[in-house]
């Protein structure tokens, strides 16, 4: 049933709200520390997990594609309104890694999209 793959994106997203909130305390910081990622990963895993073990019904895989496709843009954008933020913020280190970290992947697809292209 679809109710069982949106049980399971709750359950991933409090797994990984908890596991970033312990990470921020432990680092000093008073906030979510990856929360989003650990979720997603978390139900990369459970989802695997439950495909090997059969229990992955197709109802169930169209609840978690359903509202991932919903959840996971307006999750991204709030992070990295949040992020943008922190960055004026912080000062102009943590402005020039997020640039650094924004432009480096951007150059490296046309090296990524030659990866596995049959020659001519």
């Amino acid at each position: 049933m679809k109710i069982y793959g949106v049980a399971l994106l709750a359950f991933c997203f409090l797994f990984g709200k908890i596991v970033g909130t312990f990470l921020g305390q432990a680092i000093g910081i008073d906030g979510d520390v990856g929360g989003v990622g650990f979720a997603m990963v978390g139900l990369m895993f459970a989802q695997g997990w439950m495909t090997k073990k059969g229990w992955m019904l197709p109802e169930t895989k169209n609840g978690i594609l359903f509202w991932s496709s919903m959840y996971i843009p307006i999750i991204i954008a709030m992070a990295a309104t949040q992020n943008v933020k922190a960055a004026l913020s912080g000062g102009w280190v943590a402005l020039l890694a997020g640039v650094v970290a924004t432009l480096l992947p951007m150059l490296l697809v046309p090296l990524l999209s030659k990866i596995g292209k049959p020659k001519n």
